[in-house]
């Protein structure tokens, strides 16, 4: 909260998703992993296949949350507010483990 109210610029609680990214040899390996994902609850997940034929299968989670604290210094939620945020970051954080 200090920071927050020392914060002259916006200011942004951020939790980023899961992710895994997994070299694989064969386009059938990277194929399989990602199904397994997918059915796993693990949906943004998807294949790449780069120039020179690297093969990398990103496991990624839906578990993403950002949210606008301050605006120009302003800061526009409460700290109560701030306490939920942390709360539901760190139950998807568990949720990702």
């Amino acid at each position: 909260m200090t920071a927050l109210e020392k914060a002259t610029g916006d200011a942004v609680f951020r939790f980023e998703p899961f992710v895994l990214h997994v070299l694989c040899r064969e386009l059938q390996d990277a194929q399989l992993l990602h199904s397994v994902a997918i059915d796993s609850g693990f949906r943004n997940s998807g294949i790449t296949v780069g120039r020179g034929g690297k093969i990398t299968m990103a496991v990624r989670s839906t578990h993403c949350l950002e949210v606008p604290l301050s605006h120009k210094g302003r800061l526009m939620v409460s700290e109560e507010y701030i306490e939920f945020l942390v709360h539901v970051a760190n139950q998807k954080m568990e949720e990702n483990i």
